[in-house]
């Protein structure tokens, strides 16, 4: 119970700044986390931890045959549901990977855990921002895809290159990037409890069905991929957790501009969140003990 106290408080000031009806910098928030603390994250991170690159290129192998292996499982629950397959599918695929990912990897399994949650994250992140978006455009020829997180993939290829190259920074500049860096988790949770205040409550019914179905695929291909890839215990419960994440509140930001069902999938985020935050301390100790 340990790691949830931190999420709950920080995401807590986050609700209770929107329910005071306060102003909050949304968009200037999510350009910093998302343009800056972000990419200092994952590459301060990437740059200089322990993990060896062999184990690192099996977390990438690990992340996309999971998003792989849920993108086609929520394909075929929603469409059982007949719910629109190519409106939802993000929302039911994706998972909060950031905003709760990222904290709770680092509270509950350390620095190890937070190493390969910003490994798996910036790989949803790129095909989320890309990918998913070109998917909800589907049926819409106004829907233009996001723009490329060129931070978060810069980042990444720099870290990646400089480890190849067995080069060392100055301590100065990797202290800059640290405490920019840690910036990104409390500025995400308090974003997420924002976020979770203020979306709509409306369609809490069919948006449950989606909820379910996105910890359910994440269940199910965390499985999947850890009993194919031979990973570490502590490293594969990270994986694990990470499929396990609720909707992500981007998800519901974009099925809100570009489809119709905005309203379920704001449902799938309330529902999703509240039923992973109750059981959270089974799914981190099931994620833990998983081989």
């Amino acid at each position: 119970m340990g790691f949830l106290l931190p999420v709950l408080v920080c995401a807590g000031i986050g609700a209770s700044w929107a329910l005071k009806k306060k102003d909050y910098p949304g968009e200037f928030v999510s350009v910093l986390v998302t343009s800056v603390t972000t990419p200092a994250l994952v590459f301060h991170t990437l740059l200089t931890t322990k993990l060896n690159d062999a184990l690192l290129l099996d977390i990438l192998a690990a992340a996309l045959l999971g998003l792989a292996v849920m993108a086609c499982l929520a394909a075929i629950l929603l469409y059982l549901a007949r719910l629109p397959v190519a409106s939802l599918l993000p929302t039911a695929t994706f998972p909060n990977a950031g905003n709760l990912g990222l904290p709770i990897a680092q509270l509950a399994f350390g620095e190890v855990g937070l190493t390969v949650a910003v490994t798996i994250f910036a790989i949803f992140s790129l095909f989320q921002h890309t990918l998913g978006v070109w998917l909800l455009g589907w049926n819409t020829r106004e829907t233009r895809p996001s723009k490329w997180p060129s931070g978060v993939a810069a980042a990444c290829i720099a870290a990646v290159g400089l480890r190849l190259l067995d080069f060392s920074l100055p301590a100065p500049i990797l202290a800059s990037a640290h405490l920019v860096g840690s910036l990104t988790v409390p500025l995400m949770l308090l974003s997420l409890g924002y976020s979770l205040a203020t979306v709509s409550r409306s369609s809490v019914g069919p948006g449950s069905v989606v909820g379910l179905i996105r910890l359910g695929v994440g269940a199910m291909a965390g499985i999947a991929v850890t009993s194919l890839i031979d990973l570490p215990p502590l490293v594969g419960g990270v994986v694990v957790l990470q499929m396990l994440m609720p909707v992500a509140v981007v998800s519901y930001l974009y099925a809100e501009r570009y489809t119709k069902v905005g309203e379920i999938s704001a449902g799938a985020v309330l529902v999703s969140t509240t039923l992973f935050l109750i059981f959270s301390p089974l799914l981190v100790g099931w994620a833990a003990a998983t081989p």
